[in-house]
């Protein structure tokens, strides 16, 4: 299956140096916690995700490409514009200052953290994003994310990559889904391996037994790990836990 092209996806100009611009690939996860006004009456709890999310994103440069995961998949210019009122608070969203698109209330939840995380850094970037479905293949992860770095590197302005995604929704019993004991050591594997810039792990991963452990973000893990050629440079991991039983891991890799 080839990549598809056209619909909202904005195509980058070439670079009129040969200098590649793509400066770090930011991973964080997506609960929606991550905003303030959605932890009810005290948001400390998840000021050290926040924070850690944050310092993350501000090493990507003027131009975001965000991958996510969601039902389907889809492209979304830097005109979107979303809410996290299904979550429990109207808080607005753009991909881009100024976005002058109508709000999505169905924008997906990737899209909606880039979109807030964007906003608060305080760098007026401009980001597009990529959503892919769950069940994408292994095979075609890869080939998108080698697409994308492509077009990372072609870009004029400094451009970076941002990759949103969950690691085991089982981890307790209070997980959301539910426990199963295989999800410790599959989400230690899966840290280990982001704190390592080991793509080759990442590549591996087995879609059905992400799929039965909730590990939702497996194929945008892939598309990151396809996205390097070779390992990155520098791994910076800024926070690993598991609050609430899901698996969450903030980290920068720096080709």
């Amino acid at each position: 299956m080839g990549l598809p092209t056209g619909g909202e996806w904005v195509r980058r100009s070439s670079a009129t140096s040969v200098d590649l611009v793509f400066t770090a690939a930011a991973l964080v996860p997506s609960p929606p916690i991550v905003v303030p006004e959605l932890n009810g009456a005290d948001a400390s709890p998840s000021e050290p995700l926040r924070t850690a999310a944050l310092d993350a994103v501000a090493t990507l440069g003027a131009r975001w490409t965000v991958v996510g995961v969601g039902e389907t998949e889809c492209e979304l210019s830097a005109s979107a514009v979303g809410t996290f009122r299904g979550f429990g608070a109207d808080v607005r969203v753009a991909l881009s200052d100024g976005a002058d698109g109508q709000v999505d209330a169905r924008l997906p939840l990737a899209a909606l953290i880039a979109g807030w995380l964007r906003e608060r850094a305080g760098q007026h970037a401009v980001a597009t994003a990529r959503i892919v479905a769950a069940d994408t293949s292994p095979v075609y992860c890869a080939e998108l994310g080698r697409q994308l770095r492509r077009e990372m590197d072609a870009d004029s302005a400094a451009h970076g990559l941002l990759v949103v995604a969950d690691g085991a929704t089982t981890l307790t019993a209070k997980a959301p889904g539910a426990f199963d004991p295989r999800a410790e050591p599959a989400q230690r594997e899966l840290d280990d391996a982001i704190a390592a810039g080991d793509c080759a792990t990442l590549a591996e991963l087995d879609p059905v037994v992400c799929a039965e452990l909730g590990i939702g973000g497996r194929a945008a893990f892939q598309v990151l790990a396809g996205a390097f050629d070779v390992a990155p440079r520098r791994v910076e991991s800024r926070y690993r836990d598991a609050p609430f039983g899901v698996g969450y891991h903030v980290a920068v890799w720096r080709p």
